[in-house]
C-alpha cells in the first residue's frame, strides 16, 4: 500500500512539473543567528539561537544549524529545533507565485544536489497540495517527493497526501472540505 501511495504521488507531481527558483542557485548564502561559531579550516559554521539562512527565495528558520562546505564550494546544512521543536523551510517555485513550504524536527539541505530531507513530524506543502510522514525527501530540481513511514522503527506510521484538483475553484472548495488532520 505504501509503495502504491508513493507511485501515485510521484505520478501526480510529474503531471505538472515545476521547479525550485533557478535564480537561487547563484545567490550567496546569508546567515543570521544569536551566536555563530566558524571553523574556517574545516569549513564548518555552527549557528545557534533564532537562526535564519537565506539563499535567494529559500529560507530556513531553526534553533540550530550546522553548515558545511565541500572543496568545490557547495554547502550542506542540518537544521534542528525551532518553534514547537520544528525547523522550517520555504522556497519559491520557478515561474509561479507559489512556494514549497515544509517543517520537521530535522531538515537537511544539500545545495549541490538541491535536495531537502525532512525527518520526524515532516510536512511539505506545495500550493494546495500537502504530504505528511516521518520522512520526506524533496528534490528541488525535479520537484519530486518521496514520503515514507521511516526505517528501523517497530511502529510504522502511515503517510498522508492531499492532491488538490488543478481547477482553482475546485481546489479551494476541496481544501475547505477536507483539511488534513495534524
Amino acid at each position: 500500500m505504501k509503495i502504491i501511495l508513493l507511485l501515485i504521488i510521484a505520478g501526480l507531481t510529474a503531471i505538472q512539473p515545476a521547479f525550485a527558483e533557478r535564480a537561487d542557485r547563484g545567490k550567496p548564502v546569508q546567515l543570521e543567528a544569536d551566536r555563530i561559531t566558524v571553523d574556517d579550516a574545516k569549513k564548518v559554521h555552527i549557528l545557534e539561537g533564532n537562526v535564519q539562512l537565506i539563499r535567494g527565495t529559500m529560507v530556513i528558520r531553526t534553533d540550530r544549524l550546522i553548515v558545511t562546505q565541500d572543496e568545490t564550494g557547495f554547502q550542506k546544512g542540518v537544521a534542528t529545533g525551532g518553534e514547537g521543536g520544528l525547523a522550517r523551510f520555504r522556497q519559491k517555485r520557478e515561474g509561479r507565485d507559489e512556494y514549497v513550504v515544509g517543517e520537521a524536527e530535522r531538515i537537511e539541505h544539500d545545495g549541490k544536489e538541491e535536495k531537502t530531507e525532512f525527518f520526524q513530524r515532516a510536512v511539505v506543502k506545495s500550493g494546495l497540495d500537502e504530504v505528511r510522514g516521518p520522512y520526506i525527501s524533496f528534490d528541488g530540481l525535479t520537484e519530486n517527493y518521496l514520503v515514507t513511514s521511516g526505517s528501523g522503527s517497530a511502529r510504522k506510521e502511515r503517510v498522508r497526501a492531499v492532491i488538490q484538483p488543478k481547477n482553482k475553484g475546485d481546489a479551494k472548495a476541496a481544501q475547505a472540505a477536507n483539511p488534513i488532520p495534524p
